[in-house]
């Protein structure tokens, strides 16, 4: 059966791209071919063979679809700045279009198992009015949603699945990924978004000094996106 979604985060740096590696290894280990892309990436190193970014990277190493950079991550930007802003900076128009017609050649390769990844959270702007929650929208994917589980993570958490739905897309599945390991009554903010959030939690997944995408897998269920 082949599946695919669009993961994105409650907030930047929630760890989205160490749950999309966890994701992918998870299915890789039940036999399923994998594939992860990013559309657009800031914060790009450079390198003798064009600009990369470690997410994208990250997501390369678990895919067993093995495809050029350039289709895995089409837009790179050096700067660690807001996609729009280092847009505007390298005189680039980053609109869905341009998103959206690489992203359809990743969905076409039909791997078991397709994560694209966004930038950031749900509402992260693209060029004049667009946002990169509307590339979700055009590709029409369900969402896998990844709660930084910190101080505040209950109200973002909900805000970003309102906001999901609202926009017509379901809402897959999520992975509590703490991010602080001394969030205060921890157990009791954990359980309110399991009664709140509508979908499943495909995870809880431990504050790790150093995550790799083994250890991610192991705290993952994918069985309850079926």
């Amino acid at each position: 059966m082949t599946r695919a979604y669009f993961i994105t985060g409650t907030d930047t740096d929630v760890g989205k791209t160490t749950v999309a590696a966890g994701l992918l290894q998870a299915a890789r280990r039940a036999g399923s071919s994998t594939l992860g892309a990013k559309p657009v990436a800031s914060g790009c190193e450079p390198t003798n063979e064009g600009l990369r970014n470690a997410d994208a990277l990250a997501l390369m190493a678990q895919s067993s679809w093995v495809l050029p950079y350039a289709a895995v991550n089409p837009v790179a930007f050096e700067p660690a700045i807001a996609p729009h802003l280092a847009a505007r900076e390298a005189g680039v128009i980053l609109d869905v279009p341009t998103l959206l017609a690489p992203m359809l050649e990743v969905l076409a390769h039909q791997a078991d198992f397709t994560l694209i990844e966004g930038a950031g959270g749900w509402r992260v702007p693209l060029s004049g009015q667009a946002n990169l929650s509307d590339l979700a929208v055009a590709l029409q994917l369900p969402v896998i949603l990844v709660v930084g589980v910190r101080l505040g993570a209950i109200s973002h958490a909900l805000l970003s699945a309102e906001a999901i739905l609202r926009d017509g897309l379901p809402l897959a599945g999520w992975v509590a990924n703490i991010v602080d390991p001394h969030t205060a009554r921890l157990e009791e903010n954990l359980a309110t978004l399991v009664q709140r959030l509508p979908a499943p939690c495909l995870g809880r997944v431990p504050y790790l000094e150093h995550a790799s995408a083994e250890q991610v897998a192991a705290h993952l269920h994918l069985e309850r996106l079926d």
